[in-house]
Formats: C-alpha cells, structure tokens, sequence
C-alpha cells in the first residue's frame, strides 16, 4: 500500500512538472506570455518550423526580412487596436499596401493572421491545418517571410506572417 501512495505521489510530481506555466486568460484559459527579450528567438523559432515545414513539401528555404518583419508588427498592433482579426488595416491599407509603406521592393506572396492566447507554434500548427493558410506558408514562390505580434494585457495575441518574393 504505501509503495502504490508512493508511486501515485511520484506520478503526481511528475505531472505537475509538465503542467503549463502560463498566467490563465480572463476566461480561465491558460495563456501565453511573451517578454521583450524573447522577439528574436520566438521569430527565429518560427523561421525554423516553416522551414522545416516548407523542406518537407519540397519548397525553397525563407529567410526572415527586417522590412517584412516591421510589416507584420504594424499590422498585428492595427488589427489589436481595431478588435479583429483582418487583412485590411484601419486605414484601409491592404497587405501590399503595408510591405511598400516599410519600404519592400519585392512582390506579395501573402499574409497569414491570427488572434489566439496560444505559443507560436502552435498557431503555426493552426495555420497548416487550414488549406488558404496552408498554400501561402508552403508557397513555392516565397523567398522572405516577416513575423510578428502584438499582446495585450489580457494575454491575447494577434500574429502575423508576411511572406513576399
């Protein structure tokens, strides 16, 4: 009997360990919260799954573009500011609009969007399992990709992935 407490308690420790970490969201959820000091691993991090993703399906490599980067970052605050997850900025302006604003001088693959208290990957993952989302992340014709956020203080998240040639 107090082998079987033991092995139950032992378990129960391990379990815990594997518990998330994240703060819970306003409706109980759990949350992911995002430090300033972790942009450049999280964009590289996702740089590295779509590559990863993009090699399977027999697609060039990406490279991560400053220009498409800031991008992607002005429309995740614009589309926190506006409370929904949209292509069209609150001035109207499109996705193409945006990457010739920052000053890009190749073309638009497309974008990707979200709104989520999830990690990166696995919007990612949320991404792939949408056919329209799908075909722009594995675009043969995409050679730079722009990745951002915004987080508000409730822990939400607005993503976005530019991806141009």
């Amino acid at each position: 009997m107090i082998r079987l407490i033991s092995l139950l308690f032992a378990a129960s420790v391990v379990l815990s360990a594997c518990a998330s970490s994240y703060p819970t969201t306003p409706d109980g959820s759990a949350g992911y919260r995002i430090s300033s000091s972790e942009e450049g691993e999280i964009q590289f991090r996702m740089l590295d799954a779509v590559n990863a993703l993009r090699s399977a399906a027999g697609a060039g490599q990406l490279q991560l573009d400053a220009k498409l980067n800031a991008a992607a970052a002005t429309h995740a605050r614009d589309m926190a500011v506006q409370a929904r997850p949209w292509h069209f900025g609150s001035d109207g302006s499109s996705p193409v609009d945006r990457i010739q604003r920052v000053g890009y001088t190749g073309g638009l693959v497309g974008e990707v969007i979200s709104e989520t208290y999830e990690t990166e990957l696995e919007t990612l993952t949320a991404w792939m399992d949408s056919p329209d989302t799908r075909r722009i992340i594995l675009a043969p014709e995409a050679r730079n990709m722009g990745f951002s956020w915004h987080q508000e203080s409730n822990g939400k998240i607005w993503w976005t992935m530019v991806l141009g040639n």
